[in-house]
């Protein structure tokens, strides 16, 4: 479970979050909103990245505040810009680098990164260089790089933005298929069949929670 108990935040001046409440035990959540609405700093305080000026955060019962390098053993996050998290020459050595404080032998990461990549459409790009890649395959790397490591929860921060309409279906598809529960940022409407929940958020409030029609149903109204 994921929970938000009257978070508040602010950048500077700015306040992005306003007292938010959410329980979070739906597989796959959707967070939706125009730019600025407050939707990925919302997402961010799940595994640490921004910490909530009031109030505070919970998974599973940790606070990610507090509990940050436990947290982040549970939570996966995949950026918006796949180029931000690749930190290795090659595919295969950019994923077996997510497994490096394991204590497990060379050979062994190595395995497992060829085993999650041919798993989520990359086999046989262990040795591709990593940022000659296209842009759904780094996303793709990305995107293994976290699931490499196994974790309980998948927070992705619009990760179809830069990709065209095959790689977005293909990596819809992926994340359809995953077993960890999925907190998804986005504005693309049509990554949401098929999930559970979503939360709407306008001016760093929730104004809709719902199952996806009557949730983006508000949604499209509010944007007209």
């Amino acid at each position: 479970m994921i929970e938000f108990e009257d978070v508040a935040h602010a950048y500077g001046e700015r306040t992005v979050l306003r007292g938010i409440d959410l329980k979070l035990t739906e597989q796959r959540v959707a967070f939706v909103g125009a730019n600025g609405s407050g939707k990925s700093t919302l997402a961010r305080m799940i595994n640490g990245l921004v910490h909530p000026e009031r109030g505070r955060v919970l998974v599973d019962g940790l606070d990610p505040v507090r509990d940050g390098r436990r947290v982040r053993k549970r939570v996966g996050f995949v950026f918006t810009h796949p180029d931000s998290q690749i930190v290795m020459p090659t595919a295969g050595e950019d994923v077996a680098f997510s497994l490096r404080g394991q204590g497990l032998p060379k050979a062994e990461r190595s395995r497992r990164a060829a085993e999650v990549l041919a798993r989520h459409g990359l086999g046989g790009y262990e040795d591709h260089p990593a940022h000659q890649l296209s842009g759904g395959q780094k996303q793709l790397l990305a995107l293994c790089s976290m699931l490499v490591l196994d974790p309980d929860v998948l927070v992705c921060d619009e990760p179809t933005t830069l990709l065209d309409l095959r790689n977005k279906r293909h990596f819809a598809e992926v994340l359809a298929g995953l077993p960890q529960q999925v907190v998804l940022v986005t504005h693309d409407l049509d990554l949401l069949d098929g999930f559970d929940r979503v939360v709407v958020l306008d001016d760093g409030k929730i104004v809709a929670d719902d199952l996806p029609d009557a949730a983006l149903a508000h949604y499209r109204a509010l944007i007209g």
